[in-house]
């Protein structure tokens, strides 16, 4: 398979042995970055060997075998947390992931995005509480949703009312990256033809996706950027197989008829995919949501006068120490 997209040029592949300049991403090489990403999409699509492959690593082992006698009862949506340490380009990353199995996996999908919702707003409202407090917890960890990765069924005709609800709801709260998940079952017409279809529908509903080109203070990084942007979605092909070739070790997916190598630009979007999440847009992605999304929830949630009764008041310790300082300065 090829990319639908135009090729990366030479300036792009430079920048893909260099990470861009950000103070952001220096500053944190010796502490290290916290980086959160959810994974969102239909049963089947491939989320599992997706982060597997993301990390070098099993981080999900394959799930059991469905039982035929209740293999046609959906199960509800859940959220399961995995941690991984990695270090990319001399950076060590605390990332954290977010997967949601059981979404849209049902005829009535609505609480699934509800569901989504609240739990981004509630890491939200995390951030607001602890802002709040008269003494903050220096040990506090950020779990602001800072990419969410929504992976696309390869129908090969366009967005289905279920993608564009989704994006539509969630795309003020969270950076949304499209994939197109198990992209090795179209061909590389098909796959083409599907990516304007989808960027078609986007552009027609006014879908809030990610915007790569949201600074324009670096003339040269946007274009990077726009080249970026040429890719959504990002056609992704994931494995769990690696195989040793006359260039050393790969990852590979086989098929009777042959195999892909999902690192390999060449046949899919993976590796540009891998290198924008844990490399060169890490800041970015990060700083947008910190400076952007979670600064415009913040406003409305104190223009409409913040939290609701009892919201927001569950660490009885930390009230026990405000009262304390409380009590102190009205004594003094």
């Amino acid at each position: 398979m090829a990319p639908s997209a135009p090729s990366i040029n030479s300036t792009m592949s430079s920048r893909m042995a260099t990470p861009r300049p950000s103070s952001y991403r220096y500053k944190s090489e010796k502490r290290g970055m916290t980086y959160n990403i959810m994974l969102v999409g239909q049963s089947g699509l491939g989320r599992r060997t997706f982060l597997n492959t993301l990390c070098e690593r099993e981080v999900i082992s394959p799930p059991d075998a469905p039982n035929p006698e209740t293999a046609n009862v959906a199960d509800p949506m859940r959220f399961d947390t995995y941690e991984v340490n990695l270090e990319e380009e001399g950076t060590r990353i605390s990332l954290t992931v977010i997967d949601t199995p059981g979404f849209g996996d049902g005829l009535n999908n609505t609480d699934c995005f509800k569901q989504l919702q609240d739990y981004i707003e509630a890491q939200f409202d995390e951030v607001l509480v602890e802002e709040s407090r008269i003494k903050r917890n220096r040990r506090y960890r950020d779990h602001r949703i800072h990419t969410l990765i929504y992976f696309i069924t390869p129908t090969g005709h366009s967005l289905r009312e279920l993608d564009i609800e989704l994006i539509r709801r969630l795309g003020e709260y969270v950076n949304i990256i499209p994939v197109i998940g198990r992209a090795d079952s179209l061909t590389v017409e098909e796959l083409a033809t599907f990516k304007q279809n989808v960027m078609r529908d986007i552009d027609y509903y006014k879908l809030p996706l990610y915007n790569f080109c949201w600074d324009e203070s670096d003339s040269e990084a946007l274009k990077e950027n726009r080249e970026i942007m040429d890719y959504t979605p990002f056609s992704v092909v994931t494995c769990d197989e690696v195989i040793d070739n006359e260039f050393g070790a790969v990852r590979v997916r086989r098929y009777p008829w042959g195999s892909i190598e999902v690192d390999d630009e060449g046949q899919c979007d993976f590796a540009l995919l891998r290198y924008i999440l844990l490399n060169s847009h890490i800041a970015d992605l990060i700083n947008f949501t910190e400076d952007v999304l979670y600064e415009n929830y913040r406003t409305k949630k104190l223009e409409v006068g913040g939290f609701a009764e009892g919201e927001g008041g569950d660490e009885e310790d930390d009230d026990e120490e405000d009262e304390q300082v409380l009590s102190t300065s009205k004594k003094d």
